[in-house]
Formats: C-alpha cells, structure tokens, sequence
C-alpha cells in the first residue's frame, strides 16, 4: 500500500478536538440559559411558604385592626359615662384667682338668713332638710355674696390675721387668708351658686360634715374645697362650703374625686 494511502487513513482516525470544545460550549451555554429561565419563574411566583407568611401578615393586621377597634371602643364607653355639659352651662361657672369675674348680679331668692341664685333654691332647700335629717343643728351660714361685701369680707380677715401675728406684713397676711377666704371678684360666692353649711359656725368642726358631704350630689351639690384638692384649686379644705352644680355632674365628680377645675378640663 502506497505510503500516501496510509498518510490519509491515519489522519482520518485522529479526534477532531475543536468541534468537541465547541458542542460543549454549546451545551454549556444552554443549560445555564435554561436554568437562568428557570430561576426567574420561581421568583416571579410566590413558593407556598411566602403565600403562607402573607396570609399570616395579613391575620396579624387583621388581629391588630380589631384590637384597636376594641380599644377605641372601650375609650368611647369611657367617654360616654361623662355627663353631656359643657363649660359654657351656667351652673359650671369657674371663679377662682385664676378665673376673676365682675359682678354677676344672679337673680336672687332668700333662703332663711342667706340669698341664692334662683334657679337653685328648691335644690338648696332641700339639701339643707336632708342635712338637718342627719343632724338637725345643721344650717346656712353664707350664700351669695356681693363684690363690695367680699370687699369688706377678705380686708376684714386680712386685718384679723395681722393683728394675730405682728410679724406678718399685709402680702403675708394675705397669703394666709386665701387659703380660707378669696378677694373680691374671686370669690365663686358672687355667683350665688355657693352655701357655706354646718352644725357649728366654725370651720372645719363640724362631727357630722362627712356624711353631709356624702348627700349633697343628690342635690346638685358638691364639696367644693377638699384637702386632696388643694393643689388644683389653691384652697385648703372647707367643710362647709358646698357649690351646685347639678346633680349628673356632682355625682360624677364625687364618684371620680375631682375638683370644679379638673371636671372642666374633662368637658373640653
């Protein structure tokens, strides 16, 4: 056989490398391109574990909704045990240091040896019956007052306090007496929504002021100066001044110990 011959058949049997190299590049290249495909379905449908935590999220808002629904619920159920007045009702009035007002010049009914706004009266009468039912000692002391007579009032008090203690110059003398006593035109006395009511004609003496305080909102009327109530109202406790202010709003605030100045905050 011709050498030439035998050349041709031997180079026939030798592997052609470079198309296997290029078949695997081929093969290569597909499968990361099918896998890439692949990959970019799954992210662009949710597995059944992400379903499963957004069906959870979604309980939890659900859940908290309702517990704030609850919640603001259980506000407004609080809300409306508050008596419906308002700040501007006239037997809620607010006469303190803080709160001066002129003359008021309510139209006045005489009780026994005090004067009364007229439209508390009946209210008023019948408190002091039931006071007398617990004790019969009980009796008015003071009603409405006028800013002249509240005038000569608080002077008079202011000059009793000096004359007791030298030491004492008028501001301090004056300190003193507010604790017990209000100048002209801070006085909720000139409202004539005011009575002073006791066994004795000495402040805070009486035996039976406890139980008296304990009936008055039955009959619009509340303690109006209470020693826990001091630092809102800047007037140490009274057992016998009593102030009307209807009988749904005395309940009220005797039930949740608050002051006049307090209970308004509320009513805002």
């Amino acid at each position: 056989m011709p050498s030439s011959q035998l050349s041709r058949r031997k180079r026939r049997k030798t592997p052609r490398y470079d198309r296997l190299i290029a078949a695997f590049i081929l093969i290569v290249g597909f499968v990361g391109i099918l896998i890439f495909f692949l990959s970019t379905l799954g992210h662009g449908k949710p597995s059944e574990s992400t379903n499963q935590v957004a069906k959870n999220s979604g309980k939890s808002s659900q859940s908290q909704s309702k517990s704030t629904t609850k919640s603001e619920k259980s506000s407004d159920k609080k809300d409306a045990s508050l008596p419906n007045s308002k700040t501007t009702d006239w037997d809620m009035v607010l006469v303190n240091r803080e709160h001066p007002k002129d003359e008021m010049n309510p139209e006045l009914t005489q009780i026994g040896n005090i004067q009364v706004d007229s439209r508390i009266a009946k209210s008023a009468e019948a408190f002091l019956a039931a006071a007398q039912a617990i004790n019969p000692a009980e009796h008015f002391i003071s009603g409405y007052r006028s800013v002249a007579y509240q005038t000569s009032l608080y002077n008079q008090y202011v000059e009793q306090e000096m004359a007791a203690d030298p030491s004492l110059d008028r501001s301090a003398a004056e300190a003193k007496v507010q604790t017990y006593s209000q100048p002209a035109g801070m006085s909720e006395h000139q409202t004539g929504l005011a009575i002073d009511l006791s066994d004795v004609d000495s402040l805070n003496e009486s035996t039976t002021a406890k139980q008296v305080a304990e009936i008055a909102p039955n009959y619009g009327f509340v303690l109006r100066f209470t020693a826990d109530g001091t630092p809102s109202t800047g007037v140490g406790y009274e057992d016998w001044h009593f102030r009307y202010v209807g009988v749904e709003n005395a309940k009220y605030m005797t039930a949740h110990h608050l002051t006049l100045e307090q209970y308004l905050k509320l009513l805002k």
